[in-house]
């Protein structure tokens, strides 16, 4: 009777690793299928996702209040119709400026005219006149057109959006509460960090907590 017992729970001790090598594998796979952004603050309104949104580095380490800082984010239209980036605003900045893609018109005219006249008297009178006009125009857009299916990448050539007039100083790690205004999707709110400087960025003072500045 012991004996089928010792047996029995020798069994089962062979067992549990193969149980639990099972549940441990199930769940690496569970974990491997989720896609999360590295960097950034991320959200969702309607069809429109924003990803690694940030403020870029500032130069020296900081921004002082008043300074402007430029963001960068990722719109990413999930919709079958396109949708508008109409105005971004926070607490902790004045203003917004919002830049899509250059535009430019430009029209040019011009107009030649000329006389001549050569009577028997052999008095000669000649006259010519020239005219030439160019105009051309070249702003950008103060909003940011998302099409259906496709993504925008806020902070390079094409597209740009500068917070104007910081309210207080920022530096690496900190976030601003920023809202985003979209045509048809709505608005939503995310916290934006300052990003960390590249490798080839000069840091700022660090701060002495037990004497000030250092």
């Amino acid at each position: 009777m012991n004996r089928a017992l010792r047996a029995a729970t020798m069994g089962v001790l062979l067992l549990s690793p193969v149980v639990l090598s099972a549940c441990s594998a199930g769940q690496v796979t569970q974990t491997a299928t989720q896609q999360r952004d590295k960097t950034g603050a991320q959200a969702q309104v309607g069809d429109i996702s924003l990803r690694q949104a940030e403020l870029l580095p500032p130069r020296g380490g900081s921004y002082a209040a008043g300074d402007d800082a430029d963001l960068q984010v990722a719109i990413i239209n999930g919709g079958t119709e396109a949708d508008t980036l109409v105005r971004v605003a926070g607490d902790g900045f004045g203003s917004a400026e919002i830049q899509g893609p250059t535009t430019g018109t430009s029209a040019s005219t011009s107009a030649s005219a000329s006389t001549s006249a050569s009577p028997s008297t052999s008095a000669d009178s000649s006259a010519s006149t020239s005219t030439s006009t160019s105009t051309s125009t070249e702003s950008r857009s103060s909003v940011i057109e998302i099409p259906a299916g496709a993504s925008v990448f806020v902070g390079g050539s094409d597209y740009n959006v500068t917070l104007k007039n910081l309210r207080e100083s920022l530096t690496t790690g900190q976030y601003l509460e920023v809202t985003f205004t979209f045509r048809n999707a709505g608005e939503v709110t995310i916290p934006v960090t300052v990003a960390n400087p590249g490798a080839g960025e000069t840091r700022g003072k660090a701060f002495d907590f037990h004497g000030g500045e250092g």
